[in-house]
C-alpha cells in the first residue's frame, strides 16, 4: 500500500560546469521540515504529487499543516489507485470508466456507509480535483484530457454593511456536496458525546493509552482546544499562564501569533484551563518521561510539551496512518472496541471539542441570554465567525443533549457562573 513520509528536504539548484550537473544548497531558502511525500508500495515516489507538494511550499501563503492535510487526502487516493490498479491517468471517453468518476463513486459509498464524514468525502475529493489541476497546469496530464466538466456558480452574500453581493467560483460535476445527513452537526460535521461515555474513554485511556494521548483528550474535553493547538504547546505557554480574574481555579493560557502555539485562522485569544489540568500538565512536561523524549529532540521541538518517543512533534506526519496522533487514535479505537467500547467505533478526536462546546453553551444558556452566552462562546472556543457558535444554539434546540459532564466540570469551573453573571459578553 502507498506510503505518506515526512522528509527533511534541502531546497538545491542545478549548476552546470564543465559539461555536468552539480547541485549546491540555495542559500536563499530554508531547509523544510515535514515536507509529506507519497511514495507506492513498490518503494518508487509518486513524482507528480509530490512535485504539487513541493509547489505549494514554494509559492508562499499556504501553511504547512494545510500542505500536510492535502497530501493526506491525495495518499487515500493513491492506496485506493493501488487497491483498484487503476491508473491514475487513465480518461477513456466514457464519462463512467474515467478513474475520477470512479473514485468519486468510492468515496460517496464509503459516506453513505458511515466510513467517513460527509465533510471528509468533500474534502478528499476536493484535494484530489486540486492535485490534478495542477498536473494540469505543468502538462503532466494533457489539458484537454476528458477529467470532468467545469461550470461557474454565483454565490450571493451580504457584507459587514448589509450590502449585498455576489461571488464566482469555478466548481466541476465530479465534486461532492457536503451534504450531512444531520441539519443539526457542529464543527467538521460532528456530534458530541455523552457524559458516561467521555468517562468511560478517559478510564480507558487512563490505563490502555499513552499518558500522551490521554492528556490531549483530556485537554480537549476540559478545555476544547483543537489538536493542532494542543500539539503546538510549549512549556513556556504553561509557566506563563495567568489566573482568571473572574473565575476561580481557572488559568488563562495566550494562544495564536506571536505564542508558538497554532490556532485556525490564526486566530489569537486564550484557552480556559482548569487549575487541576494545569497542574497535572506541568507535572508531566517535567516528568522523566517527557524529558529523555527532550533529550532526543531537535532546538526547535524541545520546549514542545508533547514529543513521540522519537523526539518528535505530534503533528509532523509520519509513515502510512499520517500524524503520530492519528496513529495512536486508530489503534485507540481498535483496542477499545476490543474492550467493549461500542462508541469509539465511530470516534474522531476532534469530538472532544463539540462535547465542550456543547456543555459550555447550555452553561452560558442559562445564566445568560443568547447574544451573550454566543459571544462568551465564541472567544473561549475561538471562532472565527459567529455562525460556527451558533450551530451549537441549533444544535441545543433541535435536541435533548443538554449534555452534563458530571461533578468533574462543575468543580473545574464553579466560578462560570459570577463571570456570566458580572459581564455583559453581547
Amino acid at each position: 500500500m502507498a506510503q505518506l513520509e515526512a522528509i527533511f528536504h534541502v531546497p538545491k539548484r542545478a549548476i552546470i560546469s564543465t559539461g555536468k550537473v552539480h547541485w549546491e544548497n540555495r542559500t536563499s531558502a530554508n531547509p523544510i521540515i515535514g515536507l509529506p511525500q507519497i511514495f507506492w508500495d513498490d518503494g518508487h515516489p509518486w513524482p507528480e504529487a509530490n512535485h504539487w507538494a513541493y509547489d505549494k511550499m514554494l509559492s508562499g501563503g499556504v501553511k504547512l499543516a494545510t500542505i500536510q492535510n492535502l497530501m493526506a487526502h491525495l495518499h487515500k487516493y493513491a492506496s485506493w489507485l493501488e487497491k483498484t490498479t487503476l491508473d491514475w491517468r487513465n480518461f477513456p471517453t466514457r464519462k463512467s470508466e474515467r478513474v475520477l468518476v470512479l473514485y468519486r463513486g468510492a468515496l460517496i459509498e464509503a459516506r453513505n456507509a458511515g466510513d467517513i464524514s460527509p465533510s471528509t468525502a468533500t474534502a478528499r475529493m476536493r484535494s484530489v480535483i486540486q492535485f490534478y489541476r495542477h498536473c494540469a497546469t505543468y502538462n503532466f496530464i494533457h489539458r484537454e484530457t476528458p477529467k470532468w466538466t467545469d461550470r461557474t456558480v454565483i454565490i450571493s452574500y451580504f457584507n459587514s454593511a448589509g450590502f449585498e453581493r455576489t461571488l464566482s467560483r469555478i466548481t466541476s460535476d465530479i465534486s461532492i456536496p457536503n451534504r450531512s445527513k444531520s441539519r443539526f452537526k457542529l464543527e467538521d460535521g460532528l456530534l458530541p458525546i455523552t457524559s458516561p461515555h467521555m468517562a468511560d474513554l478517559l478510564q480507558y485511556t487512563s490505563k490502555n493509552a499513552s499518558e500522551e494521548l490521554h492528556l490531549m483528550l483530556t485537554i480537549g474535553f476540559f478545555v476544547g482546544a483543537r489538536i493542532s493547538t494542543i500539539t503546538s504547546l510549549r512549556i513556556e505557554n504553561l509557566e506563563n499562564a495567568l489566573p482568571d480574574s473572574n473565575i476561580a481555579k481557572i488559568w488563562n493560557i495566550a494562544i495564536g501569533p506571536g505564542t508558538g502555539v497554532d490556532t485556525k485562522f490564526d486566530v489569537s485569544g486564550h484557552l480556559l484551563v482548569p487549575d487541576f489540568l494545569l497542574e497535572e500538565l506541568k507535572r508531566y512536561a517535567y516528568s522523566s518521561r517527557r524529558l529523555k523524549r527532550e533529550q532526543r529532540a531537535n532546538k526547535g521541538n524541545k520546549s514542545l510539551l508533547f514529543l513521540t518517543r522519537f523526539g518528535n512533534s505530534y503533528s509532523t506526519p509520519s509513515g502510512l496512518s499520517g500524524s503520530a496522533v492519528a496513529r495512536e487514535m486508530t489503534d485507540l479505537r481498535r483496542k477499545s472496541l476490543a474492550a467493549g467500547l461500542v462508541f469509539m467505533k465511530k470516534f474522531h478526536f476532534h469530538q472532544t471539542r463539540a462535547t465542550y462546546g456543547t456543555w459550555l453553551m447550555t452553561i452560558a444558556l442559562g445564566k445568560i441570554g443568547q447574544k451573550s452566552a454566543i459571544e462568551f462562546v465564541r472567544q473561549a472556543m475561538l471562532h472565527k465567525h459567529e455562525a460556527t457558535t451558533m450551530r451549537y444554539i441549533t444544535f441545543l434546540e433541535h435536541t435533548n443533549a443538554k449534555i452534563e459532564m458530571g461533578n468533574a466540570f462543575t468543580d473545574a469551573f464553579g466560578g462560570l457562573s459570577t463571570r456570566l453573571g458580572n459581564n455583559d459578553y453581547g
